[in-house]
């Protein structure tokens, strides 16, 4: 098994801070959330990441170089990374060569997370908090007949229950043509400006994909300061 990190954006709502480093370069109790994932990844027993990278790429280089944990690192450039995150997936459409966990970066989160989801009986899988009802920006997993029908902010009317997605999914090497041909429905329309999680409707639709709850375990996304505070305050004493 190998991961993917879409490491690209430019983290515009969080501009305080990423205007002198990427996101997954803020550091979190001394650390940065990159090196949290990588030693996150070995204790799972992942050895081979691929980083997308773009906005001020070269301080992430830096410090993959300076320690990457013992994980073979190695780097795809995403030149359109102002774009949505579409554009980091499609930029890794290639790397699919193993099963594969696709992990946003902007993630603190226990390592049990992703132990579960490495460890799933699903080959296909999300991650999902059920204790998190949607009030305004998180990203629903949502689940109807037993599969997950979609990964979104725009929760259909028709479901069986929701919960927050983490920001990692799991995808089996034989069904990564589903996956990509997902993505590439809505780049050949042009859609770049669109987040990868609604181009992958088809994929859901088209693959069995289950999910494991997390609810209970510290973990937070970081978008907005707000969240570097949570982070520090409510996660980071918990891990």
């Amino acid at each position: 098994m190998k991961a993917i990190i879409l490491a690209a954006g430019v983290g515009k709502r969080l501009w305080e801070v990423t205007q002198h480093r990427p996101k997954c370069l803020i550091e979190i109790g001394g650390q940065s959330l990159l090196h949290r994932y990588l030693e996150s990844l070995t204790s799972v027993g992942v050895r081979h990441v691929d980083i997308v990278v773009g906005y001020k790429q070269d301080m992430i280089r830096a410090a993959v170089e300076r320690n990457s944990c013992g994980v073979k690192v190695t780097f795809l450039v995403n030149e359109q990374f102002h774009r949505g995150s579409i554009s980091s997936l499609w930029i890794a459409r290639d790397a699919f060569d193993d099963d594969t966990i696709v992990m946003d970066a902007d993630v603190l989160f226990h390592r049990e997370i992703l132990r579960r989801l490495a460890a799933s009986s699903h080959e296909n899988a999300l991650l999902m908090d059920e204790t998190v009802t949607q009030t305004g920006e998180e990203c629903m997993v949502v689940v109807a007949g037993g599969r997950v029908i979609a990964l979104t902010k725009k929760v259909p009317e028709q479901y069986d229950y929701t919960g927050e997605g983490v920001g990692f999914l799991r995808v089996r090497h034989a069904d990564t043509p589903c996956l990509v041909s997902s993505i590439r429905s809505y780049i050949d329309k042009g859609a770049w400006d669109m987040e990868y999680e609604d181009g992958l409707l088809e994929y859901f639709r088209d693959v069995r994909v289950g999910h494991e709850k997390i609810g209970g375990l510290p973990w937070t996304e970081i978008d907005f300061i707000n969240d570097v505070k949570k982070a520090e305050l409510e996660v980071l004493p918990r891990l």
